[in-house]
């Protein structure tokens, strides 16, 4: 008997469970599953607070939420319509984030005392009707995965591990998402394990015929693919991303990619990517501490290379004298923050836009360096090439400000045409570029460009440009080493003017012809201020939008904008970095809306501070 089905125009589903049981790999083959059918998508993968955990304990939940629909979204979602709960810790963590009349679909098999115990059930919430409210699906995952998979050459446990697989049958089923893309993914993944990949393949069929059989579930639901700009599209993820976006950067500047890092949460994807990329010459390097990824990066950019490090902010905070070192050296560098939950070690699994001010000003001294922050996953690839235009067009280190719910979120990505990219090609100096007095040649390493006030880039080992660089200030222009207090001050100032003067694009803004209120974001609020406003405009109040790519230098009109707003709110996953900035620098009321709880802001919390303001 055919299933009815259901047509909807947006879905977000969360699956949940211990960090043993592949809920981020179900989510993954979920998301691709989807985005080769065409909907757009944004995700948000929660990984465990404490990754080694005790099996079935709040602290060890892991979680992945997808938002998928059939028109452009902005946002991973703000309250799941259906949750995927593997055990009672799974369920507790994410019952308080479900509206009424949501799906739940448990795993009933590990709802024993013993596990309902360690979270303070006292009582199943499967029996006391606490879930009323809900459509409860129960489901005995694990059973019915072991029972699927009797006949397989293989143990108990290989076989429990296979319910991530049966979860993703049945909703790939709900939802009619197709399974062939996992097949292929599970035959790469496990091509030298055929016992483990038969049994992973039967028991994604099995959830799949399952859904399709049983009388729990009595209808499919039915999302249209959107409408996106046409072109070729994958899903992919900032670090990803950002990973590709300095592939391509390298290749624009003609230059060698040269990454040193030591791998840090979240940042450790970019580096485990580049160093699979050694066809187009990148050469990457792990180090074993911060200090020594950075000098490295720094000396490949000394040698003539692409340097980049990535780190998160503990590590950031390790690199700011060698930061120094490239601000007083005027070498192009790019450093990666991808931010997290801190002070310290923090939150390393949780998101946070906590480093801005440590970008802006960790170092000693007068030491002004660029920088530029992503607004979504997709994103993440141009902020790459956008960072490598400024390091190497003003000889200067630059920071790339990402956070943890970039890094790990997705969103589909129209691939670019190669030929599209900006054209970034550097030129090195070749030849002498001052007369002495004598007549004869001599290269001055700090006769600076008049337009960009850029420094010349001697590649060493160039016959007649050797030059001294180093830490200790030098003579401008000549380049010997100064102690000359007037020459510091000159030099200080020409380092600033040179950062003032860095070319970026005026700051955009979409406003409606009544707007009073303005709301200004950065990096990776982008995407809940965006639905947030939307959300608003659709209950007919007038708002304007705008949102700040580069950070240092903020764009020309940024204080012409401010003021011609009556009320400016900045949300910040900080306790108000930029506002603080934007105050001081403007001298214009700013209302702070802050949250640190290692998690994005939702789009109904935005709404509500917007449309207070406003007066409705």
């Amino acid at each position: 008997m055919a299933k009815k089905t259901v047509k909807v125009d947006r879905v977000i589903i969360r699956f949940a469970g211990d960090s043993g049981d592949g809920m981020q790999l179900t989510g993954d083959r979920f998301t691709s599953a989807t985005a080769s059918f065409g909907n757009d998508l944004s995700t948000l993968p929660d990984f465990p607070a404490e990754i080694r955990a005790p099996a079935g304990t709040l602290p060890g939940v892991s979680a992945f939420q997808l938002h998928f629909a059939d028109h452009d979204i902005l946002t991973p979602g703000d309250a799941p319509n259906v949750l995927v709960a593997m055990n009672p810790a799974a369920l507790k963590a994410n019952l308080h984030d479900l509206p009424r009349g949501a799906d739940i679909i448990v795993n009933t098999d590990e709802f024993s005392k013993r596990n309902l115990a360690k979270v303070g059930y006292q009582v199943s919430p499967l029996e006391d009707d606490s879930l009323a409210d809900y459509a409860l699906h129960p489901v005995p995952l694990t059973s019915m995965t072991v029972r699927s998979l009797e006949g397989f050459d293989i143990g108990k446990k290989d076989a429990e591990r296979a319910k991530n697989m049966f979860a993703l049958g049945l909703l790939s089923w709900l939802y009619q998402r197709e399974l062939v893309g996992t097949e292929e993914f599970l035959n790469q993944k496990f091509a030298r394990k055929p016992e483990i990949l038969k049994a992973n393949l039967a028991a994604l069929h099995a959830g799949w015929n399952y859904g399709d059989t049983t009388e729990d579930f009595s209808v499919q639901y039915e999302i249209a693919p959107a409408r996106l700009a046409p072109g070729r599209y994958r899903n992919i993820s900032g670090n990803l991303a950002l990973s590709y976006g300095l592939i391509a950067a390298a290749r624009q500047t003609r230059l060698p990619l040269f990454l040193a890092s030591y791998p840090i949460t979240p940042a450790s994807d970019i580096l485990h990517e580049l160093s699979k990329h050694k066809n187009f010459g990148v050469q990457t390097f792990q180090a074993e501490d911060e200090i020594a990824g950075i000098g490295a990066a720094l000396g490949a950019s000394f040698g003539g290379a692409l340097g980049v490090t990535t780190t998160s902010g503990p590590g950031l905070s390790l690199k700011s004298e060698t930061i120094g070192l490239a601000v007083s050296m005027e070498l192009p560098l790019i450093v990666v923050d991808v931010q997290r939950g801190g002070p310290s070690t923090g939150l390393p699994t949780k998101t946070e836009q906590s480093d801005l001010l440590q970008a802006m000003f960790g170092r000693n001294g007068e030491s002004p360096v660029p920088i530029v922050a992503p607004q979504s996953p997709a994103d993440c690839f141009d902020a790459a090439l956008e960072v490598a235009r400024i390091a190497t067009t003003y000889r200067t280190p630059v920071i790339l400000l990402s956070d943890g719910y970039l890094a790990n979120g997705s969103q589909p990505w129209r691939i670019p045409d190669v030929d599209s990219l900006p054209d970034l090609a550097v030129s090195f100096a070749t030849e002498p570029n001052h007369t002495a007095e004598d007549g004869s040649k001599e290269f001055w390493p700090y006769l600076r460009d008049p337009k960009t006030l850029a420094r010349p880039w001697a590649v060493p080992g160039t016959p007649g440009l050797e030059h001294r660089i180093g830490g200790i200030e030098k003579a401008d222009g000549i380049g010997h080493i100064s102690y000359d207090s007037a020459n510091h001050e000159r030099m200080v100032q020409l380092r600033q003017a040179k950062i003032d003067g860095i070319d970026v694009p005026d700051l955009a803004v979409d406003a409606d012809p009544d707007a009073e209120v303005l709301v200004l974001g950065w990096g990776s609020t982008f995407g809940p201020i965006g639905a947030a406003v939307r959300q608003v405009r659709e209950a007919g109040l007038p708002v304007a939008q705008a949102h700040l790519r580069h950070l240092n230098p903020f764009p020309a009109n940024t204080g012409e904008v401010l003021r011609s707003y009556r009320r400016v709110i900045v949300p910040e996953m900080n306790s108000g970095q930029l506002a603080l900035l934007l105050r001081a620098k403007y001298l214009v009321d700013i209302q702070s809306i802050t949250k640190v709880q290692g998690k994005p802001f939702k789009a109904d919390e935005l709404q509500l501070v917007i449309e207070k303001e406003i007066g409705a």
